[in-house]
């Protein structure tokens, strides 16, 4: 049984690594999931892949790497994704909420009977930058020693995809319940916040020009909510309610 649902949640759960430098850490990376029963490994813009490095650190994980999605941007590599988890070590000038990987455990697997769900891994050196935290729903970060905080991204994946399989083995009331509404994708999310900043826009309350951190703290907060396609909806109708109130709806 429990078997069953490790397979059903690993159909929906992917693993996003942005811009690996090193291609022993996506061969590691690979590996770290095979353990931990993960199979869907997407890569946005890696330096070197394929590679000899890559395959030699895999393994035996040549089947993830064989399937694994080369995408052109993070944008592209979460396209229909339900539920965005971004892994940081380090804070923001806008500050996020941040779950241990035990907490966000549950909630990761929950969202994968409704759709597909991603846990994003930046860069080896610098992490993810703020406009691609924009695109994810929640922040996670690993407990560490705060002297020596540097985890190894291979690791921090073996961990994570840990978690996740202890959660499964252990939770003897987990059951996957698929939402009413569906959640909204993360390409409805974009386009409601290109609707969002045009509508505030119109009626004076935002200058593109001077964007300042309103549009992130924007994002952030309806990130944060998870809508879902009825929500959604209901918004950009009150959003064309109001440019039609105001003479700018195109």
């Amino acid at each position: 049984m429990k078997n069953t649902l490790l397979n059903e949640i690993a159909a929906n759960l992917r693993i996003v690594m942005v811009e690996t430098t090193h291609p022993g850490n996506i061969g590691a990376a690979a590996r770290a999931m095979k353990n931990m029963g993960q199979r869907n490994l997407y890569l946005v813009k890696p330096k070197i892949f394929p590679s000899a490095e890559v395959t030699a650190r895999a393994a035996g994980a040549d089947d993830i790497l064989a399937r694994a999605v080369v995408c052109g941007s993070l944008q592209d590599a979460l396209q229909d994704c339900v539920l965005v988890v971004a892994t940081t070590a380090r804070s923001r000038t806008i500050p996020w909420p941040v779950n241990t990987p035990r907490e966000c455990a549950p909630e990761i697997i929950n969202a994968t009977a409704s759709g597909q769900v991603a846990v994003v891994f930046g860069r080896e050196s610098s992490g993810l930058n703020n406009e691609e935290l924009e695109l994810c729903n929640m922040a996670m970060q690993i407990p560490t020693d705060p002297d020596f905080s540097s985890l190894n991204v291979a690791s921090a994946i073996q961990i994570i995809c840990y978690e996740i399989l202890q959660t499964i083995k252990t939770d003897s009331l987990l059951e996957l319940k698929k939402e009413e509404s569906p959640p909204a994708s993360t390409e409805q999310m974009r386009l409601f916040y290109t609707h969002l900043a045009e509508c505030m826009t119109d009626i004076g309350y935002y200058d593109p020009a001077v964007p300042r951190s309103l549009m992130r703290r924007m994002k952030r907060l309806f990130n944060r909510a998870r809508l879902d396609r009825e929500e959604m909806n209901i918004l950009r109708g009150l959003l064309s309610t109001i440019q039609e109130a105001v003479g700018k709806k195109k």
